[in-house]
């Protein structure tokens, strides 16, 4: 006796239309299966595309043109108006925002996909209620799912966000007026970033975070040139401090009272104390899923979780936490679900952190291969002595290449300095073609350009061999 096989309605119901959800989607159905995508936000994009990525560098861009402007004082006497308007410096981001989704639902529909704009919550393994405007609601049954929900801000219990004085790293882009300043809790990527951003507009910011130095888990030497350019721009940096009370005045001060005794007086407050799975009303229990101790989706080297059949991708299973990681991990969630065969993910991803300075790694840093392989060889290349970063300004910048201990293979490349995210993909290449250092010396690079770092960097390297 045969059993009739089971009938979905969709073959694959992605969760999420972020970066990993998109993927997801588009993946499984150029396999020629029937995708659902679910997103309960108006546009498609997801926090990342509305809250997060797109607004913050369209920020850092104008950003940059104001502290140019201001450094150069001799070519334009240029001066910030009082009470600026965010919105003045986060211009064109609704043309911006609605140019991708515009690019994303074409997208979407060129591939068959259906869409459902709602809140979607597990009722079974199999199956989903999506809540939609006006009471109604929808439900659904999918033979795989992909979760991609994305992540939301973790604020500590003794940090009263209340995203008018107090904010968190997704509302912080809702003020109306710039500033004048800014005390931002934390020292990760989020907070470096926004910390440095608002410094270089003018901003008196103070980082205030409990560890030593900011993004520490950067080599030191890459940490330190990024605290020299926060710290020219006006910057304060407190590592190895503790806060102990945060309250608004009720008059005009954040007020952010310090265990060593210190206070810090600012008109707004940022906390970046990581980010969360976001799976608020998803109702993951009903499918036999439970979070980890840190908050997110377990998954196993396939994407897979303990539900043999629901996968997960993006920041809702914790890091790297990149939006080119989450892209591949929804695409790979897809693929192992369906059973086609991608090989083993490549972990050579390339790290982005748009601070200013921006910082790009790939590979491993230089504690990392010392811990692994203990003798190995390090060049460094400072901008300045390239010309491109004379004639653009650029000093504050390094790129320093890692070979194991004969001064041969790329173990890893890190660069600071205006150009890092674009330029890390040299070494990326070099890492991903397993080459020798030297092809970076045996390679011509336009002149001038800030890629020549890597010659200068390598011949270093070259030059401490036995």
């Amino acid at each position: 006796m045969t059993t009739k096989p089971i009938e979905y309605d969709y073959d694959v119901a992605v969760i999420g239309s972020g970066p990993a959800g998109q993927k997801a989607a588009v993946q499984a159905a150029k396999a020629g299966k029937k995708v659902v995508l679910i997103e309960r936000d108006r546009y498609l994009g997801g926090a990342c595309v509305h809250r997060g990525t797109i607004p913050s560098k369209t920020l850092r861009e104008n950003a940059l043109r104001i502290n140019f402007m201001r450094r150069n004082a001799e070519l334009a006497h240029y001066k910030l108006p009082e009470e600026v308007e965010m919105s003045v410096l986060i211009n064109r981001l609704g043309q911006v925002l609605m140019a991708h989704d515009s690019y994303m639902g074409r997208q979407i529909s060129r591939n068959g996909i259906e869409v459902i704009t709602g809140r979607a919550s597990f009722n079974s393994a199999h199956e989903l209620e999506i809540a939609k405007m006006r009471g109604k609601s929808q439900q659904i049954s999918a033979k795989y799912f992909v979760i991609a929900t994305g992540s939301f801000p973790r604020n500590p219990d003794n940090v009263p966000v209340d995203h008018e004085h107090i904010f968190d790293s997704d509302s912080i882009l809702s003020l109306v007026y710039l500033p004048k300043s800014l005390t931002v809790l934390g020292s990760g990527v989020i907070a470096s970033e926004y910390a440095s951003i608002f410094a270089a507009l003018g901003v008196e910011v103070t980082m205030i975070d409990k560890y030593p130095r900011p993004l520490g888990f950067l080599d030191a030497d890459l940490s330190d040139t990024f605290v020299k350019g926060f710290t020219t721009n006006g910057g304060h940096f407190w590592g190895n401090t503790n806060t102990t009370n945060i309250y608004w005045d009720g008059v005009s001060h954040v007020v952010t009272e310090c265990a060593d005794g210190r206070v810090v007086k600012s008109e707004k407050l940022m906390a970046a104390a990581g980010r969360i799975a976001n799976v608020t009303d998803l109702r993951i229990e009903n499918a036999g899923l439970e979070l980890s101790k840190q908050g997110l989706i377990p998954v196993d080297d396939q994407l897979c979780t303990t539900v043999p059949h629901i996968y997960a991708a993006g920041d809702v299973i914790g890091p790297p936490s990149l939006a080119s990681a989450s892209m591949e991990q929804g695409r790979r969630a897809s693929c192992n679900a369906l059973s086609i065969d991608l090989g083993a993910m490549n972990q050579i991803i390339p790290s982005g952190i748009y601070a200013i300075p921006e910082l790009s790694s790939v590979g491993l840093s230089e504690q990392q291969a010392r811990d692994k392989y203990g003798d190995i060889l390090v060049g460094h290349a400072n901008f300045e002595e390239v010309a491109r970063g004379q004639i653009n300004d650029i000093y504050n910048g390094m790129l320093k290449i890692v070979c194991d201990g004969d001064g041969k293979k790329v173990l890893g490349v890190m660069i600071v300095g205006e150009g890092a995210t674009e330029l890390v993909h040299i070494g990326q290449m070099a890492l991903m073609n397993n080459a020798d250092v030297d092809i970076f010396v045996e390679s011509i690079f336009n002149f001038p350009t800030l890629a020549e770092a890597y010659r200068v960097a390598a011949l270093a390297v070259i030059g401490q061999r036995a």
